[in-house]
């Protein structure tokens, strides 16, 4: 597939105008298809930003899908969606490198060495576009200073993810048709006042 392409082409399936009642195919077939065009996708295209910003913008589409929970289709959207998620992960794992843990010119070979922790992103990069956006806007990196275009690949290398930019994750972004497009701050701002709630009834309890 050429670099350029075009993002919605997962959005423009059979399976994707069967969930969306355009189609009268049978929805184990369309599945079926959906996900050969998926694996043709991330294997048969070397632009991998490309390929990333193809499958956000699907999570995207198959989380906001409107379902029942109660259809059959329904139950392929799920499958479809934690397809494309594991897709995601996958992905995102192999652009992964683990640093060298010494420089075997400077290090004596008698000396053992102490595995280094390694912090490795298993988010989906569209979350960390997320954060990387938010923490510039925040200001609270080098007193605002450092450009977004300097701060996102030092969090991408620092998380051990390869990739070139950050803008086509945050035009996926632009896309989401919520009021609120930030998805994952928002999840990760409940789950800590949740947690904290929790954390105080926890306190209130013990005394």
């Amino acid at each position: 597939m050429e670099k350029g392409m075009n993002y919605l082409i997962l959005a423009e399936t059979e399976f994707f105008a069967l969930i969306n009642g355009a189609g009268n195919g049978n929805p184990e077939t369309a599945y079926g298809d959906f996900v050969k065009t998926v694996i043709s996708l991330c294997y048969g295209c070397a632009d991998r930003d490309t390929v990333a910003s193809t499958l956000a913008y699907t999570e995207i589409e198959l989380q906001y899908h409107h379902t029942t929970g109660e259809s059959h289709t329904d139950l392929y959207v799920r499958k479809a969606l934690s397809f494309i998620r594991k897709m995601q992960r996958l992905l995102a794992a192999s652009h992964t490198q683990v640093p060298p843990l010494s420089n075997p010119s400077t290090t004596p070979k008698e000396t053992n060495t102490a595995t280094a922790p390694v912090l490795r992103w298993t988010g989906s990069t569209l979350d960390l576009v997320e954060l990387i956006y938010g923490l510039g806007e925040m200001g609270c990196i080098n007193n605002g200073e450092t450009p977004l275009k300097v701060l996102a690949p030092a969090l991408y290398e620092f998380f051990g993810l390869k990739t070139k930019e950050c803008y086509r994750y945050y035009s996926a972004i632009k896309l989401r048709k919520n009021p609120s497009r930030t998805y994952f701050l928002d999840r990760m701002m409940a789950k800590l006042n949740e947690k904290i709630r929790h954390d105080e009834e926890l306190e209130r309890l013990r005394r």
